[in-house]
């Protein structure tokens, strides 16, 4: 099972160390593998809150997942992303920023540092509102009882997570936008974190929107099937699936690439803290999404997430936790290590309480059957 759900990761890793020994020498071998384990460390989280999505999903789009997806996520995010956005805060165009990143990474560095007040917002706010419409959710399992019960109750009042998410841009933006760091010392950057955290708003909203419909039509288009079956069955005959679930999946596969982006905003600025050199930056992280893409089925197909109830819930919180980090970033620079272990203390957190719930709860069972053993 681990070797079929993680093998083309071992391959490419294998494949990438030995191509970037081959071709840019020991130095480079060293810096790929910190990013992949960089990569990983940072992007848990995303694996267990794309395990929740993706096993809405079925096998076919479970490998589009993992092919389309990778491919979406290693050169749209790792290698072409970086590039437009120097593109765009430089004002040249996609060739002459690869130049630039390819004969003077001094200066493609600082275009990006420069961007990254508007890569903050952007991706802070789309993290935020996946956390705050988790919180505000009245939930059967609730982990931290005494912080969600209250919040789900406030989460009945309608649009309240835009409200606090608005509430919380317009603080980032008249409290770190205004002295924002960039490659010349300091400029104010409100309107610009303004501007791109209403976007990374907007853009969640939508996704989210749609992946949402069409999952909600596919659920019922799936009890429709069911009674019609069941009808064909008594009557002998069979009924031909529709494209439905198509739609529907295909909006959810968008909802998780735009996901994986907003997680991905960390790890690329990150890795300038490493390298300047895009190509080793794209191949280290790119392997780590590989690894973050086959956890991410490895927890849809062991099931983990069902035995385990409070990972989703941990996941969720290192999301919040990040979306903090990413607003506050704007101005001051915080460790990529301080990043990457609020991530994983906050899940194996959530593990541990759901591996002691798990004994809790067989303890009780234990004790019922004596006693109804008793009884007899």
């Amino acid at each position: 099972m681990v070797l079929r759900t993680f093998g083309w990761s071992f391959a490419i890793t294998a494949l990438g160390l030995a191509f970037a020994a081959w071709q840019w020498g020991w130095e480079a071998f060293g810096v790929v593998l910190i990013l992949s384990i960089l990569e990983i460390s940072l992007s848990f989280d995303n694996a267990v809150v794309n395990a929740g999505i993706l096993k809405k999903m079925n096998a076919f789009w479970q490998k589009i997942f993992l092919t389309v997806g990778i491919l979406i996520a290693v050169f749209g995010m790792r290698l072409v992303f970086p590039v437009v956005i120097v593109a765009i805060s430089a004002k040249v165009g996609p060739i002459e920023a690869v130049n630039l990143a390819m004969d003077d990474p001094e200066r493609y560095e600082a275009l990006v540092t420069d961007a990254h007040p508007a890569i903050a917002a952007f991706g802070g706010m789309f993290l935020l509102m996946i956390f705050l419409d988790f919180i505000f959710e009245d939930r059967d399992i609730k982990w931290l009882a005494w912080l969600e019960r209250p919040l789900a109750k406030l989460g009945k009042v309608d649009m309240l997570s835009v409200c606090v998410a608005l509430i919380a841009l317009l603080i980032s933006a008249m409290t770190f936008a205004t002295h924002a760091h960039t490659s010349t010392g300091h400029a104010d950057k409100s309107a610009t974190v303004l501007l791109a955290g209403v976007a990374g708003l907007v853009t969640y909203l939508i996704v989210g929107g749609l992946s949402g419909y069409f999952e909600n039509k596919l659920e019922e288009e799936e009890e429709r099937e069911h009674e019609e079956e069941e009808k064909a069955k008594a009557e002998g005959k069979q009924v031909s699936a529709v494209g439905l679930a198509g739609k529907a999946a295909f909006f959810l596969f968008l909802y998780l690439e735009v996901l994986d982006a907003s997680f991905s905003f960390d790890g690329v600025i990150g890795a300038f803290a490493i390298t300047n050199q895009i190509f080793w930056m794209a191949l280290g992280l790119g392997i780590g999404a590989m690894y973050v893409r086959s956890l991410t089925v490895y927890l849809v197909r062991q099931g983990t997430l069902d035995d385990y109830v409070y990972l989703e819930h941990g996941a969720h919180y290192a999301i919040g936790a990040l979306a903090v980090i990413l607003l506050v970033t704007i101005e001051h620079e915080i460790s990529e290590i301080i990043t990457g272990l609020i991530g994983v203390v906050l899940i194996a957190w959530s593990f541990l309480s759901s591996v002691l719930r798990n004994r809790r709860l067989a303890a009780e069972e234990s004790q019922e059957k004596e006693l109804a053993a008793k009884e007899v």
